[in-house]
């Protein structure tokens, strides 16, 4: 049976970001992730944790000023060390918080930058933060997004993603699967996943189209579900959706999965 992990910036948003632990774990939630942890001492969000015998799952290295609309920086050439800095702070946090996986968020192509300057960027970017992640035993994940929600998002395919991973060399890289995403870009979801199984090392999901929970949309999660479990997927699946009508009252598609 696949592992879920909420995702705290998207569910239970009715109530304060450190009361959702106690609300992920009542729901029936086994892990939680979220975008940032950034705002919040690192150890007031491990005591949350700890009181609700949650794994903390995966969170983003810092991404540029969010609310200015920056979805990344590492696609930016003249961010480099902004971005590195970015790399020691989620560090620091993730060895207090127990996280061993970061997500990148690669960024908007940023304007006047040419497609060869933004993946340069990007790749050396990768390879710095997955040397010094891997030195300290994280592994480092990117996720290709789809360019309707975020136009100009520069990694938005998962073959643009896994030749982009070849370049940079490492083996502490691994692709973060975002069913949603993936299934606005390329579609072909089951045939994708189990052709790059042993490169993938986080799902997240949520239905197309309206990015609710599953079962509200178009993509067969039952299929996807069993699927995942007969290529032997051993990582977590973070649920990443916005409540159609409210957490609590789209939780079904959990309790027909447990």
């Amino acid at each position: 049976m696949p592992k879920f992990a909420a995702n705290l910036s998207m569910l239970f948003t009715e109530v304060d970001f450190l009361d959702r632990f106690e609300a992920a774990a009542k729901a029936g939630f086994t892990g939680v992730e979220y975008l940032f942890p950034y705002d919040y001492p690192a150890a007031d969000i491990k005591a949350r944790l700890d009181e609700h015998g949650l794994p903390q799952v995966l969170f983003n290295l810092p991404a540029g000023d969010w609310g200015a609309g920056e979805r990344g920086i590492a696609c930016h050439p003249n961010r480099v060390a902004e971005f590195r800095e970015g790399v020691d702070r989620a560090i620091e946090y993730a060895k207090v918080l127990g996280n061993t996986q970061v997500n990148c968020l690669a960024g908007i192509q940023p304007e006047g930058v040419s497609d060869a300057e933004a993946r340069r960027s990007l790749v050396e970017n990768l390879r710095y933060a997955a040397g010094k992640l891997e030195a300290a035993g994280i592994l480092l994940v990117a996720e290709p997004i789809n360019t309707r929600d975020i136009p100009g998002f520069f990694l938005n395919r998962t073959e643009q993603a896994l030749a982009l991973f070849d370049e940079v060399g490492s083996d502490n890289l691994k692709l973060q699967y975002d069913i949603y995403h993936m299934q606005i870009m390329e579609g072909d979801l089951a045939p994708t996943i189990e052709k790059h199984l042993a490169r993938i090392a986080h799902v997240q999901l949520a239905d197309n189209p309206g990015r609710h929970e599953p079962g509200t949309g178009e993509i067969n999660y039952p299929f996807l579900f069993a699927h995942l479990d007969r290529l032997g997927y051993a990582g977590w699946i973070g649920c990443e959706y916005k409540p159609k009508a409210g957490t609590q009252e789209g939780l079904g598609w959990l309790d027909n999965v447990r």
